[in-house]
């Protein structure tokens, strides 16, 4: 028997609850991928963090992402979650406010603030990319799910996973679409779609992600998405909030309400980040 320490952490969450909840299994050099899958897939959570030695000398700690069907290079909320966990489990002690994280997609920065006494990491996003797929025709119409189109056309963006961006008119738009998850499952690249519009008030952004392809009908909170759709906007001018910084809203129509912190830095690179809780502390026998 193989006793490992156990975490449930709630990621982009200013209060216990309102985040996207994000498995942590430490003491996971044993595990082989299989074993890996078979736990994600039966946390029944959208992603699960493994805990790793480090195979770079630059890394303060090295992880594996796997969501209930497939293993992920990079993922948002489990890096931001990680990154936290390193701290909080001793494995990693961020020294000059900043932690380098190991993960199928490299070695990734991570700064550390704290607010409200509270540690709050924001990891660098690996750059996004547009990928030249062309769109499904359903997209492209003027009305998409019932919903007003924004100014940006639609398109598949990557930065580790692939997410179909869609810009939406306004808030409401976004906030009372309705899904066709049958439709979205079946888009090129993971069928995966997440829309977003300029924010009504309490956020600059307003965000939601459908991922029926991945196993997951609606996300509380994606930090993939939020990355690729700042480097978008960024492509376009037209980032909200002001110097390259904005919060986006996400998860309100599943009861939660996280809040993202999104940076484009003066080199182009995107950060994210927020609050973590840790919500179950213990051990997994797998």
């Amino acid at each position: 028997m193989t006793v490992r320490r156990f975490l449930q952490l709630d990621v982009f969450a200013p209060y216990a609850g309102a985040g996207t909840p994000l498995a942590v299994v430490l003491d996971a050099a044993d595990l082989d991928t299989a074993r890996m899958q078979a736990f994600a897939a039966w946390s029944n959570l959208s992603e699960t963090v493994f805990f790793l030695p480090p195979t770079a000398p630059e890394a303060d700690y090295r992880i594996r992402i796997f969501t209930l069907r497939m293993e992920l290079p990079f993922a948002g909320h489990p890096s931001v979650g990680a990154a936290w966990a390193a701290l909080e489990a001793g494995l990693a002690r961020g020294g000059g406010g900043g932690l380098v994280q190991g993960c199928a997609a490299g070695l990734l920065p991570v700064r550390i603030a704290r607010q409200d006494g509270r540690i709050v990491p924001t990891v660098r996003s690996p750059r996004a990319q547009r990928r030249e797929t062309a769109a499904p025709d359903w997209l492209l119409a003027p009305e998409v799910l019932g919903a007003r189109r924004g100014a940006l056309p639609p398109a598949l963006w990557n930065n580790g996973p692939d997410w179909w961006l869609l810009e939406l008119a306004d808030a409401a738009a976004v906030r009372g679409l309705r899904p066709d998850l049958g439709a979205i499952a079946a888009l090129p690249g993971q069928g995966k779609l997440a829309v977003f519009a300029p924010g009504d008030g309490a956020a600059d952004l307003v965000v939601r992600a459908f991922a029926p392809g991945a196993g997951i009908a609606e996300d509380p909170a994606t930090g993939s998405v939020n990355a690729s759709s700042a480097a978008a906007l960024h492509q376009a001018g037209r980032l909200p909030g002001r110097d390259g910084r904005y919060r986006a809203s996400q998860g309100r129509e599943l009861g939660r309400d996280a809040v993202l912190q999104l940076e484009v830095d003066g080199a182009g690179e995107v950060w994210v980040g927020g609050p973590v809780h840790a919500v179950i502390r213990g051990t997994v026998d797998w």
